[in-house]
């Protein structure tokens, strides 16, 4: 009998790694032909602009979803809930109304974690009783892990599942090249939404150090505007002199997007974003065969190999960043053999198929269903009344 499980998970969009995942799931053959599965959409947000954000819209939101999951769990009986919590602030408030309805009907909970921060925000009493109620008798999946540390105080690691992402293969149009031609400037590339956060203005301070020691490059953003405006976006270029060699070309998807990374000689990645964990753009770059040079922020330390696959660099460092941007800018053998072990990385571990294996293991080998075990006590009580 094949388990049934209710999936209540963020979806596009927004387009973020959440959603990118939940849509990863619901999409997915493999999870479909295993599980008996049913759908819930956690978001509540129609807009990166809207996150984090309240109003009558996010009220109406959410009672939909409250609506939506009170439906299903009375129209099914799930063998498990697998829910994309979000760790901290205003959409943990929003998502503990949910968890406190999957508690009323005692189901069996496991939380999926792309974000961290719980245990910051645990340091209030308050937070801390909310935390202790959240986690009691549930299970996690992590992404890493070097991010177990951020729930410990509340969940036992026996209780702990690790899973890293992973993205689709590329497809043969995602090999459209933007230029005919390998030749200078070496290009860099920043692929995220455009937030102060995941660095932006880090790296076009290192831009201004590369600029002004001589050495050739161009840097390329690509992303949808977020807290940072196209306007404040220009007006910092020009003040530090880069209108020449900094482009932004705002959200690109698909071919498009993929046209960028394909010409992209070192992906540049420099977060200190407060919730990053496993960023998939990370995992894009190690796709196409590009060196990486992030931070060790969340669990980057795990994908991204210092000295093998790219480099980490310290938060909030243009220094140190434009001086490892300036060895690669330099030394195109290193790049080309950092490249080639980032793609070996990405085979190896962060295919699609193989998040999809990883889940699906994660799911048969959880705390049996109640249907198993009413189906065993039943088996005990046939084989007692025969005896």
């Amino acid at each position: 009998m094949k388990k049934k499980i209710l999936y209540i998970m963020h979806l596009p969009p927004p387009i973020h790694g959440a959603a990118m995942v939940g849509q990863y799931i619901l999409d997915s053959s493999t999870l479909q032909k295993t599980f008996q599965s049913d759908y819930v959409n956690l978001s509540t947000s129609s807009s990166l602009a809207e996150i984090g954000k309240g109003g009558l819209s996010k009220i109406r939101s959410l009672l939909k979803v409250m609506k939506n999951v009170t439906s299903a769990l009375l129209s099914e009986d799930y063998d498990l809930c697998y829910m994309t919590l979000t760790a901290t602030g205003p959409g943990f408030y929003k998502d503990l109304a949910v968890v406190a309805l999957l508690k009323a009907f005692r189901k069996n909970i496991i939380f999926h974690f792309h974000n961290k921060g719980v245990a910051i925000a645990s340091k209030k009493r308050f937070h801390k009783a909310l935390y202790r109620f959240t986690f009691n008798n549930t299970q996690s999946i992590l992404l890493t892990k070097s991010l177990y540390n951020d729930i410990e105080e509340f969940v036992p690691e026996r209780k702990v599942y690790y899973c890293a992402n992973g993205i689709p293969e590329l497809k043969l149009e995602s090999h459209l090249k933007l230029y005919t031609e390998d030749s200078e400037p070496c290009r860099l590339l920043f692929l995220s939404n455009m937030m102060q956060e995941k660095g932006v203005y880090i790296l076009l301070d290192a831009c201004k150090l590369l600029l002004d020691r001589g050495v050739n490059f161009q840097c390329d953003f690509v992303g949808a505007w977020s807290d940072i405006s196209e306007d404040d976006f220009r007006l910092k270029v020009a003040d530090l002199g880069l209108m020449g060699c900094v482009f932004a070309h705002g959200k690109k998807y698909g071919t498009e997007k993929s046209a960028y990374l394909n010409n992209a000689d070192v992906f540049v990645f420099p977060t200190y974003y407060h919730n990053e964990c496993l960023p998939l753009v990370l995992l894009e770059a190690m796709q196409h065969s590009i060196p990486v040079i992030s931070t060790p922020e969340g669990g980057i330390p795990d994908v991204v190999t210092d000295g093998r696959t790219g480099f980490l660099v310290p938060r909030r460092d243009e220094t140190t960043l434009a001086e490892k941007l300036e060895i690669l800018i330099n030394d195109p053998d290193m790049r080309r053999k950092m490249g080639a072990a980032a793609k070996q990385a990405y085979e190896k571990n962060y295919t699609l198929l193989q998040f999809e294996k990883r889940i699906e293991k994660i799911f048969k080998t959880l705390t049996p269903s109640l249907r198993d075990i009413k189906a065993a006590k039943n088996s005990h009580q046939v084989k007692l009344t025969l005896s």
